[in-house]
């Protein structure tokens, strides 16, 4: 069964994309009870030996934590993918989170876009499918890390990592409506009017360098990216980096409250994307119509041309005259030859000396068998192939 693709909507798309952890969250999900459980509140020693085992391994730091994750539970906890939810559904989110999804989906309605949320994270979509935000149905596809399960839902094998760099794979899903991570639709050439979320319709929201490459993607072709600082702390080290390496186009506190930095700037984002869009529009519509006028005139000319050289044909007084002119009539597709051309060159062989002497030589002979296997039958039709019969 093929996967199922979004097609481009009547109204503009508009894709905002978010990191999670210290995004939507103010820590890493892991921190928020999973980790405790294990670890007690000595939560920087998971990480601590988490990134050694994968500096010593050479190994994904996204692979050694699940790989932790899965290792150090044995006598702690019973881990699931019921449990992991669990854990989801107690992570802490940056204020207005909650409403933010839906308030801002209605804003985009009042202004003929249509926006959805996606998630492209290296965090757990289990965790992830555990939130509030997520059980509510706010995110029209979950992008993050996940575990394979066996029979007792027990986790025993990545299914999914998601890094850094990988991440920008799925701004081009999102971008043509190819979501599904097993469909290689991704690959495919589509037109820029057929794109269902040109990148000038995204916005990437993240806090860090590990949003990045995205950031840099979305920036490249005209969307929007967002970098986001912790509203207690007040801490724009990384924000300010982002700005000045032009990773970012904007940096607001994240506060997701109606009426906030990042709530006045993401409708502004909203309103340009109605205006940008009606002006798409238009251009698409003059495109169409020049090319349209483009098919209209290439066909006036290639039957100015096709005239010419029937007409020539007609007045031709030598057999090498002929033989030039036959070479140039073989080179058109027998299939753009109009009935009344067809006919008009059957009357030139019965009536021209030159050609009707020469007929059965190979190359006029091709030609006009080739026009006789798609015309229809005429008195000079049928002279015509008595001729070539003879």
């Amino acid at each position: 069964m093929s996967a199922i693709r979004r097609t481009k909507e009547e109204k503009p798309v508009l894709a905002i994309c978010y990191d999670f952890d210290k995004t939507l969250s103010p820590t890493d999900m892991q921190a928020q009870g999973y980790i405790q459980a294990v670890y007690g509140d000595d939560v920087p020693s998971f990480w601590k030996e988490s990134n050694q085992m994968a500096e010593d391994n050479e190994m994904d730091t996204n692979l050694a934590y699940m790989y932790m994750m899965v290792r150090k539970v044995h006598g702690h906890i019973v881990l699931t993918k019921k449990t992991l939810e669990e854990y989801g559904s107690k992570v802490t989110l940056f204020p207005g989170v909650e409403e933010w999804f839906q308030r801002i989906k209605d804003y985009g309605s009042e202004h003929n876009v249509i926006v959805e949320h996606y998630i492209i994270s290296s965090g757990l979509r289990e965790m992830i499918e555990g939130t509030s935000a997520a059980k509510s149905g706010s995110f029209e596809k979950i992008y993050a890390s996940y575990f394979m399960y066996d029979d007792d839902d027990v986790p025993i094998w990545p299914a999914q990592v998601i890094n850094y760099t990988n991440k920008t794979q799925f701004l081009f899903r999102i971008e043509k409506g190819v979501l599904d991570i097993n469909d290689s639709g991704v690959n495919d050439y589509f037109p820029d009017e057929d794109i269902r979320v040109p990148f000038r319709n995204m916005v990437y929201i993240g806090d860090s360098d590990t949003d990045i490459p995205c950031m840099k993607l979305v920036n490249s072709y005209g969307g929007h990216s967002i970098g986001v600082f912790n509203n207690d702390t007040l801490d724009k080290t990384k924000v300010f980096k982002m700005f000045r390496d032009n990773r970012i186009k904007f940096f607001a506190p994240a506060d997701y409250t109606e009426g906030s930095e990042l709530d006045i700037l993401v409708k502004s984002i909203i309103d340009r994307t109605e205006t940008n869009e009606k002006l798409e529009d238009i251009y698409y519509r003059c495109k169409e119509e020049q090319v349209k006028n483009d098919v209209i005139e290439n066909d006036q000319e290639n039957k100015r041309k096709r005239l010419d050289l029937i007409l020539s044909l007609d007045g031709s007084g030598s057999f090498a005259t002929t033989h030039t002119l036959i070479r140039q009539l073989l080179s058109i597709d027998p299939r753009e030859w109009t009935a009344d051309e067809i006919e008009m060159l059957m009357n030139v062989a019965l009536n021209n000396n030159q050609v009707q002497y020469i007929i059965n030589d190979w190359d006029v002979k091709s030609f006009y068998k080739s026009l006789l296997d798609i015309s229809a039958q005429t008195a000079a039709s049928i002279e015509v192939e008595t001729l070539l019969d003879g």
